[in-house]
C-alpha cells in the first residue's frame, strides 16, 4: 500500500494544528470532521470556526477527502493568520495611540507652562509701568526668542519702555514721564506754600 496521505497534508501548507476525527457512520459510510486550530491567533473569533465535516464511504474519502478540504482548510489557515496579524497590528495601534497621547498632552502642558510663564511676566512688567520702573519693567519683558508667536509685541513693548526711560537732550536721566510727576508734585506743594502764606 502506497499512501501519500502526509505528503498531501504538506502541500496545505496550512498554519496551526489539524485535528480529524474519523466516526463510523451507517451503512459503511464514515464521517470525518476536520477543525484546524491556531492557538497562536489571540482572536477569540478563531474559535468561532466550526470543523469541516465530510461524510462518504472509504473509497470516496480515498478519493476526494483532499479535493474537499484543501479550500476550506486553507480558507480557515488564512483567516486565523491574518486575524492574528489583525490583532498585533491593533496592539501596536493602541500603543501608538497611547505615546501620542502620552506625547499631546506632554506638549499642551508644556505649552500651558509657557503661557502661564509668559503672561506671569507681563503682568510684572504692567505693575512695574504703572510704578513709573520703566527700566525693571523694560528688563522684566520676556526675550522675543524665547516667544517667537508674540515676537513683533514683545519688541514693541520694550521700545515703548525704552522711550519712557531713554535720556532727554540735555543728558537728565529723569524720564519725560517721571519728569511730569515730578513738575506735578512740585506745582501741588508751591500752591500749598502759597496757600499757606495767604492764610
Amino acid at each position: 500500500m502506497n499512501a501519500n496521505f502526509f505528503r498531501q497534508m504538506t502541500d496545505l501548507n496550512i498554519t496551526g494544528n489539524l485535528q480529524l476525527t474519523i466516526s463510523k457512520g451507517t451503512e459503511n459510510n464514515f464521517v470525518v470532521s476536520v477543525m484546524l486550530q491556531n492557538e497562536q491567533c489571540g482572536d477569540e473569533a478563531r474559535k468561532l470556526i466550526p470543523p469541516f465535516n465530510l461524510r462518504g464511504t472509504a473509497e470516496e474519502l480515498d478519493n476526494g477527502f483532499f479535493e474537499q478540504v484543501t479550500t476550506p482548510i486553507q480558507t480557515a489557515s488564512g483567516l486565523m493568520v491574518n486575524m492574528e496579524t489583525f490583532m498585533k497590528q491593533l496592539e501596536e495601534a493602541k500603543k501608538q495611540s497611547a505615546m501620542e497621547k502620552e506625547k499631546a498632552d506632554k506638549e499642551k502642558k508644556e505649552k500651558e507652562a509657557k503661557e502661564k510663564k509668559y503672561s506671569e511676566a507681563m503682568q510684572k512688567v504692567d505693575e512695574l509701568e504703572k510704578d513709573c520702573k520703566y527700566r525693571d519693567a523694560w528688563m522684566k519683558v520676556p526675550e522675543p526668542s524665547e516667544y517667537p508667536e508674540q515676537a513683533e509685541a514683545l519688541r514693541k513693548r520694550k521700545s515703548s519702555l525704552a522711550a519712557k526711560f531713554a535720556p532727554d537732550l540735555f543728558g537728565a536721566d529723569a524720564t519725560p514721564a517721571a519728569t511730569q510727576v515730578q513738575q506735578e508734585e512740585l506745582q501741588e506743594g508751591f500752591e500749598d506754600e502759597e496757600n499757606k502764606t495767604d492764610n
